[in-house]
């Protein structure tokens, strides 16, 4: 991995409003590249707006070429790797919940949401592959919102070589403040657990399909320890530098780093 700058954005995403989203993500993307990030994360369907209206939710979704045409000028002219979130069309109905990845040369992948919260099922289709992704000197893993419960993906994505996992969230209900103190719960641990950097983001505001997203947004080293934070009402990017070295140390620490001594043959079931 090299040393890498990364902006988290919180920012207020209106379902259906692809326009106008575009137009916040290039905004907030322009703040990232002028306080010198080199990737900047956006939360999970960051670019179509997030809804449980089946009707809504198939209506505003995108194919990847068009998500691409909307975001590879913007990251072309500001040298960034973008990530940002659609409802993406599956051509089978269900649209995928997706995190494209889009560099100063166009696409470079995507993540599509496997494990979809209760309300999302029947809405959205879930997707079958966890995968990682290299770009800007690093392996990089991504999970969205309630993925991020579920301690095996960032073992996988680990185990293929991830040092930071990204985490966009459209994670509504409370205070910046209480999810911050919701994120506390989980998100240190995977962190620690697999020895990576874990980056988060949330929308943020209320929107006309009648979610109200507390913005927060969150840097946890390798050794899970907090670097940065972010909690507001409003748009905002969280700047923060993930140093190579700080993964190296908390790698070559053999009381700290658990990860390379794990038994997977006792963890099957029989």
């Amino acid at each position: 991995m090299e040393d890498v700058t990364i902006g988290a954005v919180c920012m207020h995403a209106e379902p259906g409003q692809v326009d106008e989203n575009l137009k916040t993500i290039e905004r907030l993307a322009r703040e990232a590249a002028a306080n010198g990030a080199d990737i900047v994360c956006f939360p999970e369907c960051s670019l179509t707006g997030y809804s449980l209206d089946p009707e809504q939710g198939e209506g505003s979704s995108l194919s990847l070429a068009v998500a691409e045409s909307l975001l590879k000028d913007i990251a072309g002219e500001l040298g960034l790797v973008i990530l940002a979130g659609l409802a993406e069309d599956s051509g089978r109905g269900e649209p995928f919940i997706t995190q494209m990845v889009v560099g100063p040369e166009g696409f470079i992948g995507v993540h599509r949401k496997t494990h979809l919260g209760p309300p999302e099922k029947g809405i959205y289709r879930a997707a079958d592959a966890i995968e990682t992704l290299s770009f800007g000197g690093a392996t990089v893993g991504i999970q969205l919102c309630w993925e991020t419960h579920f301690p095996e993906i960032s073992t996988t994505m680990a185990l293929r070589g991830a040092e930071i996992l990204f985490c966009p969230h459209a994670s509504p209900r409370g205070t910046g403040e209480e999810k911050f103190l919701s994120w506390l719960r989980h998100l240190p641990a995977r962190a620690f657990d697999n020895g990576v950097f874990v980056v988060a983001c949330n929308q943020v505001g209320k929107t006309s399909a009648g979610f109200s997203f507390p913005g927060v947004a969150v840097a946890i080293g390798p050794d899970g320890r907090i670097d940065a934070t972010y909690t507001g009402n409003e748009d905002g990017v969280l700047i923060t530098s993930l140093e190579s070295a700080r993964l190296f140390n908390a790698r070559q620490n053999r009381m700290k780093y658990f990860f390379p001594h794990r038994r997977p043959s006792l963890y099957k079931l029989t």
